[in-house]
């Protein structure tokens, strides 16, 4: 059965936003090709080259997180409807991933108990990513 994978957009910043995520997750980049670095370089003008035209993040427990810069013809409209869940074992690992995305971004729930989690909070990174992070999930 087919996981469903996370593929964020960005505005020519998704290098930066990938090495964020790779710290705050805990998580390994590997795969981040630009457009100088592929096999279409030729066919993308110079001025962005340096667009990320994929990227791929490897968390701790197998999961992925793709994403790439919006194409420079295309128009960016940020990033709607939609937020990335976490979920952790513990408190502790929610929290510290929760203040981790948070640096730089906004908390628009504060972490507090829910009926299914013994603690959850949303935020919006710094470069513009809703998260719903998750700690101790309860049985439903």
């Amino acid at each position: 059965m087919p996981h469903p994978i996370p593929y964020l957009g960005f505005n020519g910043n998704c290098a930066e936003a990938m090495r964020f995520y790779e710290r705050a997750l805990d998580a390994k980049i590997e795969i981040m090709m630009s457009g100088a670095d592929s096999p279409m370089a030729a066919q993308i003008p110079k001025e962005f080259a340096g667009r990320i035209l994929h990227a791929r993040l490897a968390l701790k427990d197998g999961g992925l997180l793709f994403a790439g810069d919006t194409p420079a013809h295309m128009p960016y409209e940020g990033i709607k409807g939609v937020s990335v869940t976490l979920n952790y074992d513990t408190i502790a690992e929610a929290q510290a991933v929760f203040d981790a995305l948070a640096e730089g971004g906004r908390v628009t729930m504060p972490m507090q108990p829910a009926f299914w989690a013994r603690t959850w909070g949303m935020l919006v990174d710094r470069f513009g990513t809703p998260w719903i992070v998750n700690g101790e999930m309860l049985p439903m």
